[in-house]
């Protein structure tokens, strides 16, 4: 009877997962890859945090240069948080168009959540009326901001735009870049959804009428992340304004992978430590069960060894389901907006998917993590 019930219970999270993963799989199918020749009529501010980017931030600033979208229509505001390297006198001393400036953020401005306070007084120091946020260690293709503004209508509020690593040669860095696209391609379906929960800050942009409408920040400074996922929920929230997603090739911004694991496991638990703070509530169930399909897998093959070989046959197949309905996302996400190289580690990347899934939801749980050499609480 025991056994019985663990069967079903396996199964209803299976089937929770099956659908909430051809969810997204459909929701790629909804986003337009069409370019409007229009540009947004609103000016447009670009803003870049960074801290210690010494080895990427003259490359940030080439690329930026070399947009083609018009100089007179944008600013670019690199916003110093605290550098104890040479990145801020290398942008200083660096040549610079008329429509780039660099600020440095005061000490005393606001007391916890780095980044997003960086990202706060950026705002409070900026002209544009659409707000475009990167980080100083992307690289750009020169139509990157002209596609991603073009998302615009009257009606949008926030574009979420795509971002890879870096192709490199290493096998960790592979599956890097392909657990990242697919991170990448799971908040592209959300959106296409109308359901979305997942984007980055390296790519995305909002209407700053969207911003002051939800408050920006002001009720989750507490939280050192979420100034790119928890913003989009408010305004998602609000239901003034529509979400998009840019799924355009040349809109994709790159940035490396993490050199060593315990940059990877660090910068991880920093993604997940916001997800208890999801403004939808539902959402945060929806993760929790994600969770424990992950972590039901691990059961299986420990009841598996240990009781009855019938749990390793249901680990087998859900682990099955699980690669074909994986797979055919990112197949999807090549086609639309990766290169095809990006496959090629997929069964590797898929033995470490479930204890990643399981280890890094617990970690970020926890809260504690080090980010550009500071320790934080969440």
């Amino acid at each position: 009877m025991a056994e019985l019930l663990l069967i079903i219970c396996f199964a209803s999270l299976l089937f929770f997962y099956v659908y909430f993963i051809s969810s997204i799989y459909f929701g790629l199918s909804k986003h337009s890859t069409e370019v409007k020749a229009k540009a947004p009529d609103e000016f447009v501010t670009v803003l870049i945090p960074f801290r210690n980017e010494s080895g990427n931030i003259l490359q940030s600033l080439i690329s930026i240069e070399n947009q083609s979208y018009p100089k007179d229509k944008f600013e670019v505001i690199y916003i110093n948080d605290s550098s104890t390297d040479d990145s801020l006198s290398k942008l200083t001393g660096a040549e610079k168009s008329s429509n780039v400036k660099v600020i440095s953020l005061p000490d005393d401005f606001l007391p916890n959540a780095h980044k997003k306070r960086a990202v706060r007084f950026g705002i409070e120091n900026c002209k544009g009326e659409i707000i475009v946020t990167t980080d100083a260690d992307c690289v750009h293709q020169k139509d990157w901001l002209e596609i991603m503004l073009s998302c615009y209508d009257n009606d949008t509020g926030f574009i979420s735009g795509p971002v890879e690593f870096e192709m490199k040669n290493k096998l960790f860095d592979k599956i890097q870049r392909i657990e990242f696209a697919g991170l990448i391609l799971s908040g592209a379906g959300l959106i296409g959804n109308d359901k979305p929960a997942i984007c980055n800050a390296a790519n995305a942009s909002y209407k700053k009428p969207a911003y002051i409408s939800v408050n920006g920040f002001d009720d989750n400074f507490h939280l050192s992340s979420g100034d790119d996922e928890i913003l989009m929920q408010k305004i998602w929230k609000e239901g003034k304004y529509k979400i998009k997603f840019c799924m355009n090739r040349k809109a994709v911004v790159s940035s490396s992978p993490n050199k060593t694991f315990s940059q990877f496991y660090q910068q991880r638990k920093r993604w997940a430590s916001k997800g208890l703070f999801y403004i939808n509530k539902f959402l945060i169930l929806k993760l929790v069960l994600i969770f424990l399909f992950y972590f039901s897998l691990l059961i299986q093959i420990l009841l598996g060894i240990i009781f009855s070989t019938t749990f390793l046959i249901t680990f087998l197949f859900c682990f099955l389901i699980k690669i074909m309905l994986e797979y055919a996302i990112l197949k999807k996400g090549t086609d639309l907006l990766f290169n095809k190289n990006l496959l090629k580690p997929f069964l590797i990347a898929e033995l470490f998917h479930i204890p990643y899934i399981v280890v890094f939801s617990i970690a970020g749980a926890l809260g504690k993590f080090k980010w550009k050499d500071r320790t934080l609480k969440r």
